[in-house]
């Protein structure tokens, strides 16, 4: 009964940071770090979280990510990619740059400062969203453009994660025939989300309609059996399958997730109409429910019992904490609204809101520190003390100053989509 008890706890602690989001008029998001740090640091919950708990978190970041895919347009995604190449690229550049020459300041390690960068280099696809989402605001193409440069940034950093992993540990070296694989796989996997979505979701008139066999297979049929009742459950086993195939290229499982959402339309869902039953609208809103109220805040709680306070380590890291946490903070603003604005041609609010939605680190970040500081010992107790901590504070301005720009960025948004010229 162990691990149910820890369950228990933590939705507790979920029903706690329900009720202080709602006096506090802050982002639940923002609570469930904080409980989740609060409960490990007063023994309420484990420094390692058994595996149940661990699998069920990352079956809750599964759903989140599913969920916001879900959400969006597949034609506004594809079309933000051309918007956001700038702000993937100079929103990851420079705080990998900032993270990576503030370790080699603090500590003289090149393999360790390597590692800090990559775990500062990209942002968070989760945190983000669901405070956008606790706005109102996560359908705006400004967050069409913070998600598409978040996922863009992730699997380039995974990819780098993967190559560099085995070169820090003396495993493999760096060879042309590797770094072309690393590129093949990415390529492959967007091949297979594609054709996923084409096969299992065609066109009436589509191109899989002749293929053999296969044209006569359609998930619709899945989501209709009965009389709509296994919809959840087909939807469900796609993000899971489809996060397991990402995980099985390479990539976090986060990502698979939001694309298995992306290959779903509303026209899937017209079945049964002698029901009078709107089943996209009722499936939407079941996976909002797990995702956002009692499965998805387990992810973040876990993510938040990763802050265990050393008093003696916190007193030597604070000031390399606040240092790279001051230069991470402007440096990813600033990098993302200017080329936000110049490269995506986003209006100037819309561009400052994107610069504020990339501030969070999250999954892919305790990712690289599990990786180097844990797994294969390359990362000093006082380099993760430090990267938790700029991560911490980073994590909670993201909804702090979302709701601070809320106001002037609502009143630009009906501008932002159809801004062209940048100005």
């Amino acid at each position: 009964m162990h691990d149910l008890t820890l369950l228990a706890i933590m939705w507790i602690g979920v029903f706690a940071a329900s009720f202080a989001a709602h006096h506090t008029r802050l982002t639940p998001v923002l609570w469930y770090l904080f409980f989740g740090a609060a409960m490990v640091n007063i023994g309420l919950l484990p420094l390692e979280m058994p595996v149940f708990i661990s699998n069920f978190a990352e079956l809750g970041i599964i759903l989140i990510m599913f969920a916001l895919g879900f959400e969006e347009n597949t034609d506004n995604f594809l079309t933000s990619i051309k918007r956001s190449w700038g702000i993937a690229f100079f929103g990851a550049v420079t705080p990998f740059s900032i993270a990576y020459l503030s370790a080699f300041w603090f500590w003289g390690d090149h393999s360790m400062a390597l590692f800090c960068g990559l775990a500062m280099g990209a942002t968070t696809v989760a945190l983000t969203m669901v405070s956008l989402k606790s706005e109102g605001l996560n359908k705006t193409p400004a967050a069409t453009g913070i998600m598409t440069s978040a996922v863009l940034d992730n699997i380039a950093s995974l990819a780098l994660v993967a190559a560099i992993v085995p070169i820090a540990t003396g495993e493999a070296s760096i060879t042309v025939p590797g770094l072309f694989f690393l590129v093949l796989k990415a390529i492959l996997f967007f091949l297979f989300i594609t054709f996923l979505g084409a096969w299992l979701f065609p066109a009436i008139s589509g191109w899989t309609a002749r293929i053999p066999f296969l044209g006569r297979f359609e998930l619709r049929h899945v989501l209709a059996m009965g009389q709509g009742e296994y919809t959840m459950l087909a939807l469900v086993l796609l993000a899971v399958l489809v996060a397991i195939a990402a995980h099985a290229f390479g990539f976090h499982s986060a990502v698979g997730a939001y694309m298995a959402g992306l290959v779903i339309k509303r026209e899937y869902f017209d079945f049964h109409e002698h029901r009078k039953i709107d089943f996209h609208r009722q499936a939407k809103q079941m996976i909002d429910n797990v995702a956002f109220v009692w499965i998805g805040p387990i992810f973040f709680v876990t993510l938040g019992s990763h802050l265990v306070f050393d008093l003696a380590v916190v007193k030597t890291i604070l000031p390399y904490g606040l240092i790279l946490f001051a230069g991470l903070f402007f440096g990813q603003i600033f990098s993302a609204a200017l080329a936000a604005h110049y490269t995506g041609r986003f209006t100037w609010p819309a561009s400052w809101m994107i610069g504020f939605g990339m501030l969070g680190r999250g999954e892919l970040a305790f990712v690289v520190m599990d990786i180097a500081y844990v797994q294969h010992k390359l990362m000093s107790i006082e380099a993760f003390y430090t990267l938790m901590f700029a991560a911490f504070f980073l994590n909670i301005t993201v909804p702090l100053t979302i709701r601070w720009w809320k106001k002037q960025f609502a009143g630009d948004e009906s501008l932002a989509s159809i801004n062209t010229d940048g100005h």
